[in-house]
């Protein structure tokens, strides 16, 4: 059985002052407080056959409104800031409050109706049919990829993995110094390129091991092209590097200077 939601008119002094405002039709944040004053005196003079209790309740509110209706006579109130002080204030704040509840219980009395009109039932679905998976069809779910996407989705994936990973923790306890030559090893790589005339890129990485290594063996071939002594080419991207030596035979390089 349902919880029954039933808001009576004039219920209280609110219900008959929101009543008064709406039948004048005007602003509830400006209410003419001498006009709303004398109607609501007038309705009390009509109550005279209710009980002391309702009574009671209609006259503070009565009293409430003569001590509004005294104090909008004086000279006005004013804050700490320089602001007036609406003597209606704390009245209007009031009937915004019980207008919402009022529609609010309009709300929840429309729902109750409509809901007499709703009938619910047990599910009486077979384990079969609820067990039932739409088959996947693999051309459909394969439609319009490619391998640039796939490589873009697989990338995506990694990326996702690696910003899972604690850098400082995973790695702690495992620093380790290399050991490594820069000077011996720009010259290895350089001698290599002079020696062959033309190589490749993933030719020089394969004949030592170590990031440090493929480091310089990028910075000294950048050196080179920088002073003009090798041509790269590459014919597209991700595609592996030619060199070709361009220099003089027995010309010196200052490579170790210029990194020592």
């Amino acid at each position: 059985m349902g919880i029954p939601v039933k808001l009576q008119v004039f219920e209280g002094p609110l219900d008959l002052l929101l009543h008064l405002i709406e039948k004048n039709k005007v602003n509830i944040y400006d209410i003419p407080i001498v006009e709303i004053t004398e109607q609501y005196m007038e309705y009390i003079k009509q109550m005279q056959s209710e009980s002391l209790d309702v009574m009671s309740e209609f006259l503070v509110m009565a009293a409430t409104l003569l001590d509004i209706k005294s104090r909008m006579l004086l000279p006005p109130e004013v804050t700490e800031e320089g602001e007036e002080i609406d003597p209606r204030a704390e009245l209007v704040q009031k009937l915004l409050e019980y207008k919402m509840y009022k529609y609010m219980s309009y709300e929840l009395r429309e729902r109750q109706e409509d809901a007499a009109f709703h009938l619910f039932k047990e599910p009486t679905i077979p384990d079969e049919v609820k067990a039932f998976r739409e088959p996947v069809d693999i051309n459909k779910l394969l439609d319009g990829v490619t391998l640039q996407k796939l490589h873009a989705l697989f990338r995506d994936i990694l990326r996702r993995q690696d910003d899972r990973v604690d850098r400082v923790r995973s790695s702690f306890g495992n620093i380790r110094r290399e050991e490594f030559d820069l000077s011996e090893t720009m010259h290895f790589v350089e001698h290599y390129i002079v020696e062959h005339a033309t190589c490749r890129f993933r030719e020089i990485l394969t004949l030592r091991s170590g990031k440090m290594y493929m480091i310089v063996t990028f910075l000294t071939l950048l050196e080179l092209m920088k002073e003009g002594k090798v041509e790269v080419e590459q014919p597209e991207t991700f595609a592996d590097i030619s060199i070709r030596y361009t220099g003089k035979e027995g010309e010196t390089s200052e490579l170790s200077g210029d990194y020592d």
